[in-house]
């Protein structure tokens, strides 16, 4: 059974309140880093698809409990939903960081020109959306 939706605070149209386009950015920016639609963040959310695009757009300021469950589907803290998940990057990338092969790689990034550096990313990219079969 679906969940009744708070009704969200109307923003005038006028708004151009900076916090209040950060939180609408920082929502979508974090929606799409984890490859989802607005329908399926609403399926998690258990709300409608056009309450997280008036969130998205700025039509709607998301309550409380709203912005609990917003960080619940996209498995961040509530204060990450205002800054786009920032500091959780910056966690990815000491954690990446951390990993063996690209510690070992590492010292050789700087040396690389654009191209290079363009078709390495390339390749691993293709390597983790395609894995080889081996014989």
């Amino acid at each position: 059974m679906v969940a009744p939706v708070p009704e969200p605070a109307m923003m005038p149209s006028h708004s151009n309140g900076r916090g209040h386009l950060n939180l609408a950015a920082s929502i979508r920016s974090l929606r799409l880093r984890n490859g989802l639609s607005q329908r399926q963040l609403a399926a998690r959310m258990s709300v409608p698809r056009t309450y997280v695009s008036k969130i998205e757009n700025e039509k709607a300021t998301p309550t409380l409990s709203s912005l609990e469950r917003l960080a619940r589907a996209l498995e961040v803290a509530v204060p990450d939903l205002l800054t786009g998940g920032e500091r959780n990057r910056q966690e990815e990338v000491r954690d990446l960081i951390k990993d063996e092969f690209v510690a070992e790689m590492l010292p050789f990034v700087n040396q690389l020109n654009g191209m290079q550096m363009s078709s390495i990313l390339t390749q691993v990219r293709d390597m983790t959306l395609r894995p080889r079969r081996t014989a």
